[in-house]
């Protein structure tokens, strides 16, 4: 059973357009990427798996419980850390997370200090004394300490320095291990290649393509680099090459075609280097985006 399933999930927002016919699974122990660019639709689909808005149309399921109907029985395993964290400004950073804690009824203390010294975070000080940073912190350690089956992160790094986003990682990745499922929505793509096993990718409110990030990777496209001898003619062009950018003589693009007809178009003319490598991720998801 899926741990979250979508069944063409819609929302608009009046005659505005939100997200249409959204269709994806996460299975249990997965950590599964969400990526687009601000304003493609990230949060209106995380906003109504939290029930925080009501769909226009299409279903959500999270434990196999209807996503609107369940929603008090499915929050409680569920981790959840926004892009943007507020709370009250005048409590301490110990109040507020036990003010937390005290809604799933497991206050564990040892669990809150472990958590904050690992992300090297002073539980003394007041909120509004925190640097955005600080208060991303408080949002983790918010999201982890109830122990929840589901995480689901909406652009959770913003704010975090390059040593605690590690420190970050590292704690998904132990809870993964324990059977966390992980539901990470980011615009960074370098994050979502090094962390997921699978990605949606949605564009202005619709899904364009659901895989895994290995096979983006390697079986759809591959970055080639081909350094002619002298000046080209204006107008060669090899058959399958995506996004051809020239430099002089040379020529980078994306190929998802057959590596032997591109080799056979090379071979009738002069080639001085030839480079055939994986691309990243973030040169295959603008590919998808632009077409």
């Amino acid at each position: 059973m899926p741990v979250i399933e979508l069944q063409n999930l819609t929302k608009y927002y009046g005659k505005h357009r939100g997200i249409k016919n959204i269709t994806f699974d996460i299975k249990e122990g997965e950590i599964f990427g969400f990526i687009g660019p601000n304003g493609a639709g990230k949060s209106t689909t995380i906003r109504i798996l939290l029930n925080l808005i009501y769909p226009s149309g299409g279903k959500a399921y999270i434990f196999g419980k209807n996503a609107v109907k369940n929603s008090l029985e499915i929050r409680k395993d569920i981790g959840y850390l926004p892009s943007e964290v507020n709370y009250y400004d005048d409590m301490r950073v110990f109040q507020l997370l036990q003010y937390s804690q005290a809604f799933y009824g497991n206050e564990n203390p040892k669990k809150m200090k472990e958590l904050a010294e690992r992300l090297d975070l002073n539980l003394n000080k007041r909120i509004e004394d925190l640097s955005l940073g600080n208060k991303k912190k408080v949002g983790i350690i918010q999201a982890l300490i109830h122990s929840p089956k589901l995480l689901i992160l909406d652009e959770p790094t913003g704010g975090l320095d390059p040593l605690i986003r590690s420190v970050f990682f590292d704690l998904l990745k132990e809870e993964n291990q324990k059977g966390v499922a992980i539901f990470f929505s980011s615009h960074i793509l370098s994050e979502v290649q090094s962390m997921c096993s699978r990605v949606a990718i949605i564009k202005e409110g619709e899904l364009i393509k659901v895989e895994s990030v290995e096979n983006l990777i390697k079986n759809q496209f591959r970055k080639v680099t081909v350094t002619f001898e002298g000046q080209m003619e204006s107008g060669f062009n090899i058959e399958g090459g995506k996004k051809q950018e020239w430099e002089g003589n040379t020529v980078h693009l994306l190929y998802g075609g057959d590596i032997g007809n591109m080799i056979q178009t090379l071979s009738r003319v002069q080639v001085r280097d030839l480079l055939i490598e994986e691309p990243s991720l973030d040169e295959v998801f603008m590919h998808y985006y632009e077409n």
